[in-house]
Order: structure tokens, then C-alpha cells, then sequence
């Protein structure tokens, strides 16, 4: 792979006589991985090789056609590059998860570090999932929803909207948008896109957005900042920075297993230490990564928030008349309240209406707990987010099908259901996972599976 000459020079000066080798693993092919869903019970992939760092996390021998796979459609597990799984090993060593939490993660999209996060946190813990870019704010609702997570709020905000909510969030995760320098083996279009000028402005933009969303972390709370580029501008300059305009932080170590080939960074400053992990390609399977976790000290701990600063209408609770026929779609509905929110009805965790209601006024929420659907002539016409979640009553009809058929369905194409004598609203199952809705009538079955998600490639 031919490099931008002033990336070359640049990167030999951090890895010195293993530059040869790192240049040589960039001509090999990109791992592939994936991290298994633990909310849909099953494992449908056969472990060629565990990652280390995360518990659910594999490598697999080839790629296969991840969009012609039920089980990938039904959310059973997630694509991801196995470097950015680290995560869960951050996570775990900071905080006792088991707590119920308050986390952020604030540039979400696509979707790989929430989902990530949704397995691990507890029930009632509840994680923002915010994306900038509104564009990007769709593949990030279809990840979520695919996941089947109940305790997620997704928003579609500017970082700097957040620093209404002062001392709200226990964790703050920032995957940071960077010059893609540890993507360059998997994405070659981010070589071709390099430039100084880039570093500099991606390394600008990251100071803006850490010093936007501060405030909002709680004292004895933790901010993990991570990006999947290599050079000091965008990875350890920017947490120094943080250290020396905010006294308050300090950097927290994260224990490696030396088998990892997880590259400890330290830098000595004054009588301080920071502390990064590097991910290198030729040292370990998976692309360029870097990842540090600082630490607020404690001091107050007191929620302040300027609700005022974005009012927006307010959101009604559902007619009680209405409930019990909202009941008989879930499981245990006693434990969820029911709300309508941009046209739709929302089911969420007793404990995060509270959150809902205070949120709403600063943040544009574009979507909270469990989407039910729209009740529409005191009916309900069911959403697809509830289709895929566990949450869903085991009393839903349900009719299984072949692979083929799977397929077909996907694609919203006549998948040949025959001999169903049922009526009314039922799901399409695989291998026991939910795959979406239909709806049977006398003459017909009509297809529910989302046209935006529809499968559009041949099947052979």
C-alpha cells in the first residue's frame, strides 16, 4: 500500500525499526469480527477464534455475505472491528456496572460501541446515544433497534447541547471523528483523504467537542475518548490538553493482559502520568486504535440543568383507556409507561420517565425505551423496533420460516406462506428469532418488514 509521504515519515518516528512490519500488515486482508448479542439468546456463529478483550466478541476465517444472513438481520450479532471492542475491558475496570448508571455516548453512529455498551450495562441504567450528523441518526435507529435494547434514549444533537445537563452523565464515551489514519487497510478511501491540514482540523474539532460535553460529566465519573488514528495530534495532545485546562481530571490506568500486544503508552508530566493503549495492526488482529479514560475527581455532585434553554412541546401520557390494549403486547408491562413522542407510543422503564421528561426539554430526542408503534383508531399498528425486541409478549402468533423463505420476506417479495389459517398481526421467525411483521387477512397477507430495510441484492 503506498502511503501519503507525510503520514510515512510522521508514523516512522513513533514505531521506528517496526515500521517495515506495520507497513507489511497493511497488504493483508482486514480481520473480520463480530460481537454475539447476548439479549437474543443464541449463538449462530461458530468460534473460529475468540478476541480476548471482549467476552462476546469473535474473528471469523472469511467474510460472508453479512446481508443475505437471518440471524444478522435479526440483530443475534454485530459487525464490528475487533480493536473498538476494548471498550467493555474499560468499562468493566472502572465501574461496578451492576450500579444503575447514567452514560453517553455521544458520537454513536452507526451503532458498534452502543450496542456494545447496552450489553453490558444493567436494565435500569440508561444510555444516551446521540449522533451529530443527522443523516447518520437512521443507521443508528436501525442498529439499536435491531439490538433490542429497552434503556436506550437516541438524540440527534450538537455536542454543546449537552452542557445543559451539568454533572448528569457517570460515563461519557467519545469516539471521536479523525482523520482515519488505523483505517487505512480497511477503508483505502481514508488514505486518499489524508492531509496535515486534515489532522489539524480533525484535532481542532475534537478540543471543540471535549470542551462542550465537560461540564456534563459528573464528579467521580469517567470520560473515555477514543479515535482510529495513530498520530499525537488527535490522541494524546487532545488528553493532555483536557489535564491541563482541567485540573479536576486525572488519567486512569486500564489493565492489559501482555499477550494482547495492547501497546501501554506513558508520558511523564510534572509528577502526573497519562496513560493511552494503542492498537497496531502488525501487533495484533484488528485495525488502528487508540483509547485513554480520564477520571473527574470528586467534589459536588449536584444535577444542574437549564431547562428552559430548548423548550419544546410537551409530551402526553397515553389514554388510560388504551393501556391495558398496549399490555397484551409486552412482557411484565407493569414494569413500562407509556408515552406518545413523535407520533408514536413509547414504552419506558418506570425509572426513566423521570429522565425522559427532563431530557426532552434540552435534547431532541428522536427516539426512547421501546417503540411500540401507532395507535391509530384505538388500535395499535405495531413498529418493527418492537418486533425485534425481547421484550415482546410471548403471546404474539408467530409463524416459522425457511431460509428461503427468510430471505423473501426480506426483500418483501412473495415468500410462499402457505396453509395459515391464523388472522390479524403475526411474526416472521428463523431458528426462533423474530425477523419483523405481517399482517393476514382474509384474502392476503400484507408485508411489514420496513421497505428502507428490504433486502436488495440478488439471492442465488
Amino acid at each position: 500500500m503506498e502511503l501519503p509521504i507525510d503520514f510515512k515519515t510522521r508514523i516512522k518516528d513513533i514505531l521506528g525499526s517496526e515500521m517495515e512490519a506495520f507497513e507489511n500488515s497493511l497488504t493483508s486482508p482486514s480481520p473480520v469480527s463480530v460481537r454475539i448479542n447476548p439479549l437474543k439468546n443464541t449463538d449462530p456463529i461458530p468460534v473460529d477464534e475468540r478476541i480476548d478483550w471482549c467476552k462476546s466478541g469473535k474473528y471469523l476465517s472469511q467474510r460472508p455475505v453479512f446481508t443475505l444472513d437471518p440471524f444478522f438481520q435479526a440483530g443475534a450479532y454485530y459487525v464490528q472491528e475487533a480493536s473498538s471492542m476494548f471498550l467493555e475491558q474499560i468499562l468493566e475496570q472502572i465501574l461496578d456496572l451492576s450500579q444503575d448508571i447514567k452514560i453517553l455516548d455521544l458520537c454513536a453512529a452507526p451503532g458498534g460501541k452502543s450496542t456494545h455498551i447496552a450489553s453490558l450495562i444493567n436494565s435500569k441504567s440508561l444510555l444516551i446515544s446521540n449522533e451529530v450528523i443527522r443523516s447518520r441518526v437512521n443507521i443508528l435507529e436501525q442498529n439499536i433497534a435491531k439490538w433490542g435494547t429497552q434503556n436506550v434514549f437516541i438524540t440527534n444533537n450538537d455536542p454543546k447541547d449537552f452542557s445543559a445537563l451539568k454533572n448528569y452523565f457517570d460515563i461519557i464515551v467519545i469516539d471521536a471523528p479523525c482523520s482515519g489514519e488505523g483505517m487505512f487497510r480497511k477503508t483505502p478511501e481514508a488514505k486518499e483523504e489524508w492531509s496535515m491540514d486534515n489532522v489539524n482540523l480533525c484535532s481542532s474539532r475534537q478540543k471543540r467537542i471535549l470542551g462542550d460535553v465537560i461540564d456534563s460529566l459528573k464528579p467521580g465519573g469517567f470520560l473515555i475518548y477514543s479515535t482510529c488514528t495513530f498520530n499525537l495530534e488527535e490522541n494524546e495532545n487532545n488528553i493532555d490538553w483536557i489535564l491541563e485546562n482541567n485540573p479536576d481530571f486525572e488519567s486512569i490506568k486500564i489493565n492489559t493482559n501482555p499477550n494482547w500486544n495492547i501497546l501501554e503508552n506513558k508520558i511523564t508530566k510534572e509528577d502526573k502520568l497519562l496513560y493511552s493503549y494503542r492498537f497496531y495492526p502488525h501487533k495484533l488482529k484488528g485495525e488502528g486504535f487508540f483509547s485513554a479514560c480520564l477520571r473527574k475527581k470528586e467534589n459536588e455532585n449536584e444535577f444542574h440543568s437549564n431547562y428552559k434553554s430548548k423548550p419544546r412541546q410537551s409530551n402526553e401520557a397515553v389514554q388510560k383507556k388504551l393501556i391495558p390494549l398496549l399490555n397484551k403486547w409486552i412482557k411484565n408491562p407493569t414494569e413500562y409507561s407509556f408515552l406518545n413522542h413523535n407520533n408514536e407510543v413509547y414504552a419506558l422503564k418506570n425509572n426513566q420517565v423521570d429522565d425522559f421528561e427532563k431530557l426532552k426539554r434540552i435534547l431532541n430526542i428522536r427516539h426512547a425505551g421501546i417503540n411500540m408503534g401507532k395507535l391509530m383508531r384505538d388500535e395499535l399498528l405495531p413498529a418493527h423496533f418492537l418486533a425485534l425486541n425481547p421484550a415482546i409478549s410471548d403471546d404474539i402468533q408467530k409463524i416459522e420460516v425457511s431460509l428461503e423463505q427468510a430471505l423473501l420476506y426480506m426483500k418483501r417479495e412473495d415468500f410462499n406462506a402457505k396453509n395459515i389459517t391464523i388472522k390479524g398481526w403475526a411474526l416472521i421467525t428463523y431458528e426462533g428469532l423474530n425477523l419483523g411483521w405481517i399482517k393476514i387477512l382474509n384474502n392476503r397477507i400484507n408485508n411489514y418488514f420496513p421497505k428502507e430495510w428490504r433486502i436488495r441484492m440478488a439471492i442465488d
